[in-house]
């Protein structure tokens, strides 16, 4: 759904003039110091290959270029100390939106991919538009990270919706009033100047776990989030799977009868937060209204994992993925015992089971990946800049 960046680089020289290696290189010397922090020249010249001399030119050219400056001083073991040299983070930068039913969350992000601090502002009584809200994100984020609100030039957003027409259609949303289901992402980039990408809040913690979290080396994996809603995110091979029209994975419709106790109910209906906190309250739970009861109450435990496990009954059948991945506020307040329910009543004579684990991404996995996302626009958009000639 991200927009590829405007071709302007390597391409319009032609392959192996001088100015095409030394916009080559200086790509290079870039993603380096992306990669490996600030750098010395020496240093520099070790991890590309290159001279000294030949580091010097490129810093000098990327400095000229406004892309990187001295962060530093790196002391030798004989002589003056070196300067290191680190990518300047204030030329561009990203913000980070997860929208929620009562609040949003925003966090600044940089080329870097350093950590700043996340917002989250409630959204009772405020006017509401994709415009208004995201231009209160940026705000906010840029505020608490004590950045200029010019630098922003991207900006991803996680819905609690199914995304598709190319990024610019919603469906399968009621928490998002305000916002029109087709069009959203056209009028934030014309009211206020960035680039946007809307995607699957759940598609976003996906990408998060395969990233860092507990599906690092599975060949493939579903992420079951269980909070006020449901929603399954599908990694084959680490290719998100969206469906022709972004609605893979909205399990919360599913209509299931067997075992529930309530033919024709949508999983919504057996494993919303607001249904269980019901079930807590009504096995005398103790009356605080928290879903953080859940990990305490075995009773209402084994009655969310006979839930959760028919609910992945149609995953299992249709893509058998090596990993479930239970996620979301109500799986990390069950924690691990909620995985180790839920993968005994997974197995079957006939099939064999999957591993399930818990998260390892935490409560903010879907600013986690919607970051992730945003480090590689902006590191392409950095490189775009080096000049080629």
């Amino acid at each position: 759904m991200t927009r590829a960046p405007e071709n302007r680089g390597t391409s319009q020289i032609d392959p192996g003039t001088s100015s095409w290696l030394r916009t080559r290189n200086d790509r290079e010397a870039l993603r380096l110091i992306l990669e490996h922090g600030p750098l010395t020249r020496s240093r520099l010249g070790e991890l590309s290959g290159m001279s000294k001399p030949t580091a010097t030119q490129m810093l000098a050219r990327l400095e000229r270029a406004d892309l990187v400056l001295p962060v530093g001083e790196v002391a030798g073991s004989r002589g003056p100390s070196a300067v290191s040299w680190g990518v300047r983070t204030d030329r561009v930068a990203g913000v980070a939106v997860n929208m929620l039913d009562e609040s949003i969350q925003a966090v600044l992000v940089d080329a870097s991919g350093a950590e700043h601090p996340i917002v989250d502002l409630p959204v009772q009584g405020t006017e509401r538009s994709p415009e208004a809200d995201i231009a209160r994100a940026i705000d906010a984020a840029c505020a608490a990270a004590g950045a200029d609100r010019g630098c922003i030039e991207a900006v991803t957003v996680g819905v609690q919706a199914a995304v598709s027409g190319g990024g610019d259609a919603l469906s399968l949303t009621d928490s998002l009033p305000g916002w029109p289901s087709s069009g959203a992402r056209a009028r934030i980039e014309r009211e206020l100047g960035v680039s946007v990408t809307l995607e699957n809040d759940v598609n976003l913690a996906t990408m998060a776990e395969r990233a860092i979290g507990v599906a690092q080396q599975a060949s493939s994996f579903a992420f079951l989030w269980v909070g006020v809603g449901l929603g399954v995110g599908v990694d084959l091979n680490g290719s998100i799977h969206r469906g022709m029209h972004g609605s893979a994975g909205e399990v919360g419709y599913l209509t299931v009868a067997a075992g529930t106790g309530a033919p024709g109910a949508v999983t919504t209906d057996l494993l919303g937060e607001q249904v269980i906190l019901e079930l807590l309250g009504s096995h005398g739970g103790a009356g605080q209204g928290s879903i953080a009861e859940l990990v305490e109450d075995d009773v209402v435990m084994n009655v969310v994992a006979d839930r959760i496990a028919l609910t992945l009954e149609p995953v299992l059948a249709v893509l058998d993925p090596a990993v479930i991945v239970l996620g979301g506020p109500t799986c990390l307040a069950a924690g691990a015992r909620l995985a180790q329910l839920v993968a005994a009543r997974a197995e079957r004579e006939e099939r064999p089971a999957p591993d399930v684990l818990l998260s390892g991404t935490g409560d903010s996995a879907v600013l986690v990946g919607a970051r992730r996302l945003l480090v590689e626009q902006i590191r392409a958009r950095l490189e775009e800049r080096i000049p080629t000639d």
